[in-house]
């Protein structure tokens, strides 16, 4: 019996990582300042969605990751077979685009949380643009991957942050649980958070990453029960993360009457006094880690999800000569995302792009 436990532990370790990784990437920068809003402004009234919106992250992921240990292809390579490349071209053409407003919001992330240290985007940006760059395009998939999985424990930090912010753990639960009262089914605004939280944890491009990682990494048929404890145990704790994330912030902000969040680092910096220095900095380094760690996947799942549906050659462990259109593309993603932030951070509204692209996603999985 314990060898027998031994050796699935063993096949477990051996195939952990898509649906982990692509499970907590999705708390990245938008969705902080989402979980955030949601917490700052309806306090815990918004902590049901938590229990629906995970069943329905596994459900979605693991049908994604099915599919594509049984066929050995990405996704976008399956809709370019079943109705072919003129409309898997437009679908292309729509996700490089919101994908790249996406990786906007990361570098956002990316130099709000560095500020909150007192280093200038000027600083921060470049590097970390640099940083991400460097790690996909020389990197092999195998540590590239080691190092995402180290990324999604530090998410960890919300956790903590959540617990030290003091909340009624009795008042959080029983929102998880029970359905707010009928008067808030009339607030449009808090409809459209709760649309926003939807879409901003189960997100259209997280599907066409994880069954692409799922196809490099070549799990097979006879792995797939492993692959699929996988997809589970990253989505539960993807959304327990989310779940504090809300707790913590209807604890200090929501209480205090501090609903005004523009970015994601805000919250960080209003729950200093009301929650005290580890707070904040367990906060503002899991946003920093969140954002870093977004700005790596966002560009790669975007080239990965363009070649396939192409018929391009793409993967990380593939050479620049071997596959130069999926590097150039996660190369000009960076790139772009990275200079739109230096350039034009200040014309941006991030609470209307983040937000609403949240928002977005909520009713295109309808």
């Amino acid at each position: 019996m314990g060898k027998r436990w031994r050796i699935r532990l063993l096949l477990f370790l051996a195939v952990l990582g898509p649906g982990f990784i692509t499970a907590n990437v999705d708390n990245d920068s938008g969705g902080i300042l989402t979980y955030s809003q949601a917490g700052a402004q309806y306090g815990y009234t918004l902590l049901w969605t938590m229990i629906p919106i995970t069943i329905a992250l596994i459900v979605v992921q693991e049908m994604c990751a099915r599919m594509g240990v049984v066929t050995g292809k990405g996704l976008s390579d399956l809709i370019r077979e079943e109705f072919g490349l003129r409309l898997t071209f437009v679908l292309m053409v729509m996700l490089v685009v919101v994908n790249y407003t996406n990786v906007v919001t990361e570098f956002i992330g990316i130099a709000g949380s560095m500020h909150l240290f007192h280093v200038s985007k000027f600083i921060s940006v470049p590097l970390c643009a640099g940083l991400v760059w460097y790690m996909v395009v020389r990197g092999s998939y195998k540590s590239t991957e080691k190092i995402f999985l180290i990324a999604s424990v530090v998410y960890i930090a919300y956790i903590f942050a959540g617990v030290l912010s003091q909340p009624s753990w009795h008042d959080a639960l029983l929102a998880t649980v029970q359905l707010p009262q009928k008067s808030v089914w009339k607030d449009k605004a808090y409809m459209y958070m709760a649309i926003g939280v939807v879409g901003t944890t189960i997100a259209p491009w997280m599907q066409f990453y994880l069954q692409s990682s799922i196809v490099e990494k070549g799990i097979r048929v006879k792995d797939y029960a492993a692959s699929r404890l996988d997809v589970v145990i990253g989505s539960l704790f993807t959304d327990i993360v989310a779940w504090f994330i809300v707790v913590a912030c209807a604890a200090t902000l929501y209480v205090h009457g501090m609903g005004a969040i523009q970015v994601a680092s805000d919250a960080a910096e209003a729950m200093r006094p009301l929650a005290g220095d580890y707070a904040f900095l367990l906060f503002a380094f899991g946003l920093f880690n969140a954002s870093l760690f977004a700005a790596s996947i966002l560009p790669l799942s975007t080239a990965y999800t363009v070649c396939e549906g192409l018929g391009l050659e793409s993967g990380v462990d593939k050479r620049f000569k071997e596959a130069p259109f999926f590097y150039w593309l996660y190369t000009l993603l960076i790139v772009g995302g990275a200079a739109t932030v230096l350039m034009l951070q200040r014309k941006l509204d991030p609470v209307v792009l983040l937000v609403s692209g949240g928002v977005l996603g909520g009713l295109g999985l309808l």
